[in-house]
């Protein structure tokens, strides 16, 4: 056998999304550049708003975390639907905006491109195409007078509705482009999607509306008033990411015990955590689920600590049903003690339950263990192998779905390829 890394191919969606975001900010630019720009201090005031949003922008990801640039967003977006700056009308349009938007947030990701950070691509993209929906949906009815008699709550509550339609296109680009580049099923993306626009997402769409309401009454001085709330909220997640990455550095590190005392060998926590992930990604668990199974993933071995002898190997798929059971308690009893989360601990106390009572975290963890077991131990031929004996054993031991989710993921993503000849 044969291991490699798996590399998706550019899908048609991915090459159709960043072929329209380039095709949108070059007729933008274009046009803009042959006509002129109109209102230039504004355009220059949200562009170094923009930039400035840009280059404060950090590669956070998981819950609340989807927006890694609020203050540009939020910038970008109440550009898209300014229509008066201090009570006069403002004359750009839709190839403004947009064109306003690429330049600042081109400016913006030089410091991370020269970094060498990923994902500038698709959100360059994702911010050209959901700026120029806003501005599309926006712009045209304001200039042409449809708006005029729309004042008051009434008109707060169309910037809202024009911007929550807007966060919505974002998360369905997100999602999509997720898909496009891990191959994982597009539902449970977009359902992380929307509920990420609940955390963070929601205070740039609410800033993003009063930033266009202020400036329309008081001027572009709003701008840096309304900017601070945003920044501090961002520290604030800044801070939540740091906690967060200390704390699975945290469990890792006790997840490494195991290893060090010569229970387990080197790296299998990790790998296990690594196919549980990708497992319960492809049978569409939550961002939350997915963060609780990679715990107790790293976690599922730490009662062989409390063992006199260890098990050879590690390998307690080949124990007894009894044995297996209480080394899980015992570790359930282990993680209870770290502080880490009860679900945690609950998921790896019952990971040696019958396959039937299982939740479908501890089914997860379960089945992978036993395959990379297996697969130590089976030689050149040891993948297959031993995902043929997890086949077998889905009348009682290990649940047909999960062993299928996990044939599917080594099927594509190429972990295990069979040696040619």
């Amino acid at each position: 056998m044969t291991k490699r890394s798996f590399r998706p191919r550019p899908s048609l969606t991915l090459t159709l999304i960043h072929t329209s975001a380039a095709l949108l900010a070059t007729t933008s630019l274009t046009l803009t550049l042959w006509t002129g720009l109109e209102e230039r201090g504004v355009a220059l005031a949200f562009g170094l708003l923009v930039a400035v949003g840009e280059l404060s922008r950090w590669n956070g990801t998981g819950p609340g975390l989807r927006e890694t640039a609020p203050l540009g967003a939020a910038g970008a977006l109440s550009y898209a639907l300014l229509g008066t700056d201090a009570g006069h009308p403002t004359h750009h349009g839709v190839f403004q905006v947009v064109t306003v938007v690429v330049a600042a947030a081109l400016v913006g990701c030089v410091p991370h491109i020269a970094r060498g950070q990923s994902g500038t691509p698709d959100h360059m993209a994702r911010r050209v195409l959901t700026v120029g929906f806003a501005a599309i949906c926006f712009q045209p009815l304001y200039n042409q007078g449809v708006f005029s008699h729309w004042g008051g709550p009434a008109y707060a509550v169309l910037l809202l509705a024009l911007l929550s339609l807007t966060a919505l296109c974002d998360a369905v680009l997100a999602a999509a482009l997720a898909r496009s580049r891990t191959g994982w099923p597009f539902g449970p993306l977009l359902r992380d999607e929307l509920r990420g626009m609940l955390g963070i997402g929601s205070a740039v769409c609410a800033t993003g509306a009063v930033m266009a309401l202020a400036v329309a009454v008081v001027g572009l001085w709003a701008l840096p008033v309304f900017s601070l709330p945003l920044l501090l909220t961002q520290l604030s997640f800044r801070r939540y990411a740091a906690v967060r990455d200390t704390y699975r550095q945290t469990i890792a590190s006790l997840a490494r015990s195991t290893e060090i005392a010569g229970y387990t060998p080197a790296g299998h926590a990790r790998r296990v955590a690594a196919l549980c992930q990708a497992v319960g990604r492809d049978l569409g668990l939550s961002e939350p689920d997915l963060t609780v199974l990679e715990y107790a993933a790293l976690m599922h071995d730490i009662g062989q600590l409390s063992l006199v002898d260890p098990v050879p190997a590690g390998a307690t798929a080949v124990l007894s049903a009894e044995e297996q059971r209480r080394i899980a308690l015992l570790g359930g009893a282990v993680v209870r003690q770290t502080g880490v989360s009860p679900q945690v601990a609950a998921v790896v106390e019952r990971q040696a339950d019958p396959c039937r009572e299982q939740p479908v975290s501890a089914r997860i963890v379960r089945a992978v263990n036993a395959y990379e077991e297996k697969t130590r131990e089976g030689g050149p031929g040891g993948p297959l192998r031993a995902l043929e004996e997890l086949r077998l054993g889905t009348a009682g031991d290990y649940a047909p779905e999960v062993v299928e989710a996990l044939a599917r993921v080594l099927s594509r993503d190429c972990l295990t390829l069979p040696s040619a000849g």
